[in-house]
């Protein structure tokens, strides 16, 4: 249901709002860039700092105006499943077609606490629901005889994976099969991923390369090594660019370079060091978006 090149979008502000007119404009650009999906308010669109009515207007609005051109996957996870199952039934009141369900933070539940969170949300709202593996974010990795039980589950149909360990995502896809598609979380692992069986990735670099990306993704779908492999080489510095700084703070930093939002994230996240955004201009400039 979901693959390809699917964007975690920003979230652009404006004096501290959400600057609606700037999230309508990127969203026109992926349409037209070849953009598979959009995933609202994940932790590139820093749902954690989004108040309730500000989280759903973003996804409010990015249903309005994507319009069924693409799937809309809203993030919709918090560290409570009944929060979970309040905002993701939400979510779907607006339109949205899936959920992004980012593993529960900070409380650090054992495996069969992950496994009754998960199907406690898929029993509770009837929404194609997106697993989401962060360890680096989360304190907590959820293993692959986990993702196993819960790919029994009809609603998951799908799991991004950022642990960025190709054993991992090697023994996910032994064990689901094609029950489930394993997604890429980490721009630098899409190429391998998929060359082991994933379908596409969850990018943060599609919001400043989203041709390129979504381009590779699909020589990829189509078995194009050679073309897949010459735009993963292509990608790499930029990859490598949006994570000078904590994420969303370098592709924002970038976007705002490229004119297309205002420089602005909400603390505690702050503006890049001024040697850092040096560093990503020339690499925004080597790769040709500036």
């Amino acid at each position: 249901m979901f693959q390809g090149s699917i964007v975690a979008i920003v979230t652009p502000f404006k004096n501290n709002k959400l600057d609606e007119q700037a999230l309508s404009d990127l969203i026109e650009w992926h349409i037209a860039e070849g953009t598979n999906a959009i995933v609202p308010c994940g932790t590139t669109g820093e749902s954690a700092t989004l108040e309730y009515r500000e989280h759903y207007r973003v996804i409010e609005l990015t249903v309005q105006i994507v319009n069924g051109r693409v799937p809309v996957i809203a993030g919709t996870g918090a560290n409570s499943t009944s929060e979970t199952i309040m905002m993701t039934g939400k979510a779907k009141d607006l339109g949205a077609d899936g959920a992004l369900l980012v593993v529960p933070y900070y409380n650090k539940p054992t495996q069969e606490g992950l496994y009754r969170h998960y199907k406690a949300i898929a029993e509770g709202v009837d929404i194609p629901q997106v697993l989401y593996n962060v360890p680096g974010r989360t304190a907590l990795n959820m293993l692959p005889q986990t993702v196993a039980r819960l790919a029994e589950l009809k609603n998951i149909v799908a799991i991004k994976e950022a642990t960025g360990n190709m054993a991992q995502v090697s023994e996910v896809i032994s064990l689901c099969g094609d029950k489930i598609n394993v997604l890429s979380g980490d721009d630098f692992t899409t190429f391998c991923l998929m060359l082991l069986g994933g379908k596409g990735t969850i990018s943060v670099s599609a919001n400043i390369a989203p041709k390129d990306v979504s381009a590779m993704c699909a020589a990829l779908l189509e078995g194009n090594l050679s073309e897949a492999r010459k735009l993963h080489f292509k990608l790499e510095p930029l990859n490598k660019g949006m994570f000078i700084e904590t994420n969303p703070i370098s592709v924002k930093t970038g976007l705002s370079l490229m004119g297309k939002i205002q420089e602005e994230m909400r603390l505690p996240l702050c503006p890049m060091a001024d040697g850092n955004k040096e560093k990503l201009k020339n690499i925004l400039i080597n790769y040709g978006v500036m």
